[in-house]
Order: C-alpha cells, then structure tokens, then sequence
C-alpha cells in the first residue's frame, strides 16, 4: 500500500524557500524584513544598493503580485552593516488563496533570519488634518478579517504587538508622524461610509485591507514589528468624493521618497 507524501506544514515551507533565498541572493542571512504597500515602490532606492533581485515566483510557495502598483520581486539591499530583505509585493487576503499564503513572506523572512520587519500599506484616514500623503505610524489593530494566521492551540500574545521601541526610534527620526490604530477589513471592494463610521466608532484611524494577519504572524516567529501606513485617501464618505485606486498609487509615490529617508534612518539603528 502506498502512503500519500505528506504536506509540509506553513513553517516547513517557509525553511524550504529561505533555503532557497539564501542560494539566489548569495546572502546567509538577513537581518530586516520590509513588505511595502501600495504605492511605496519609490522608497526602495532610499534604503541602499540592491545586492540581489529575484521574482517571488523563484521562491517556493509564493505567487505572482496581483495588484497594481506591486512588483512580484524580492531584492536583498546591504544598508550599513544589515542585509535588508524587500519584498516588493505582498499577497493579500482579498485574492483568495488562503491566509498561509498571506503571511508566507513573514515566515520565511523569519526562516531567513530576520529579527524585525517593517510592514507597510497605503490606506484610507479617519483623523481630521490628515492628507493624503501623510505617514502614520501604527500603534495597533483591530482585524476585521475573521481569521487568524496562527494554527493550533497557540496563545500568542499580541499585547503591544507594534513594537513601542521601533515607534519611538522613528519619532526620533521625524517628530511630526502621528499614531494610529489600523482597521483591516477583508477587502477587495471599499469600505462604505457606514463601515468607515463603524471603525472610527470601534477606535479605528486608518482603515485598509493588510497587514493585520501578517503581524500576527510575525509575533508569532518572534520578530519585532514595526507598521506605517501611507494616507492615500481620505477614507470613505469623508472627503464626499469616490475612492479610487489610481489615487492611492499618486499620493504614495508623491510621499515614498520621505518614507525612503526615513525608512533608511530607521532599519540601520534597529
């Protein structure tokens, strides 16, 4: 009798593609994960020389990048004395391939060596005075999704999840970013004017549809978590105008240069 090969389980796929890291880039280890959102590809070249660039799809369990405004590449860049891995695109959990998928990039950054990562997004503000364009650091979230990264009876806690100390460092760097708690909703429609007043209402500031799972999964690989979101809108039924995501790519490259300084002050003092 034959036995079914058995699956491998997420943890175990991601060894396998940072295994597989290691070998195209030429680097043993990295040191700094960063996912970058919607509209942050301009920021990349702020933080050092690229020392290799691979597609996502070169590495085990990944998939192309979906969405515009996302690149399906993975570049290592040296920056001062760290390896920094960039992953330029992000799976999110609007396109339906299961919440392992989401956060495979997290785990196998993780395998990779990685002992802190900087996830960002583009997303919609709540604050009055915010504009479009402005940064935002996360101080916390609230996830809509319904679901959870985490497999198994494991109790992960998430109590100061987005990491104070890596908060505090960017203040240093730029006193003017301002704090909020981020909302995902699953996505991939907009959220309604009522959806948004419902986040407001929950203690929401910036409403999106990432980086929630992906942190949790980050917690859990023991890596410290930094999250900035890019204002890219005015969220719904605040501006009195329709969303669109043509303006959320604008409004992130007309800012990603100041987030490219700022994220390469940053990830060298982590």
């Amino acid at each position: 009798m034959t036995h079914a090969a058995s699956v491998p389980t997420p943890y175990e796929s991601a060894a396998e593609a940072a295994t597989r890291l290691s070998e195209l880039t030429g680097v043993e280890r990295h040191d700094i994960a960063l996912v970058l959102g919607s509209g942050w590809l301009p920021a990349v070249d702020a933080l050092g020389e690229a020392t290799a660039e691979i597609d996502t799809t070169d590495l085990p369990g990944f998939s192309a990048a979906a969405v515009e405004g996302h690149s399906g590449k993975i570049r290592s860049i040296r920056s001062g004395d760290k390896n920094l891995l960039v992953f330029l695109s992000r799976t999110h959990f609007y396109e339906g391939k299961g919440v392992a998928a989401v956060v495979h990039p997290v785990r196998t950054a993780a395998a990779a060596g990685c002992s802190a990562i900087v996830l960002t997004n583009g997303c919609g503000g709540l604050k009055q005075g915010w504009q479009p364009g402005q940064p935002v650091l996360i101080s916390d979230h609230i996830n809509l999704t319904g679901t959870s990264p985490i497999v198994g009876a494991n109790f992960v806690d998430l109590t100061d999840l987005y990491s104070p100390r890596l908060r505090a460092m960017c203040k240093e760097v730029d006193d003017s970013l301002d704090e909020g708690v981020y909302v995902q909703f699953p996505g991939p429609h907009y959220e309604t004017p009522a959806e948004v007043r419902m986040a407001g209402i929950m203690g929401g500031h910036l409403v999106g549809m990432s980086t929630t799972l992906e942190a949790i999964a980050a917690r859990e690989a023991g890596m410290e978590v930094l999250g900035i979101s890019l204002v890219t809108n005015l969220a719904a039924g605040l501006s009195g105008e329709p969303l669109n995501h043509e303006e959320v790519l604008v409004a992130g490259r007309s800012a990603a240069s100041r987030m490219g300084g700022l994220l390469s002050q940053v990830v060298t003092r982590i």
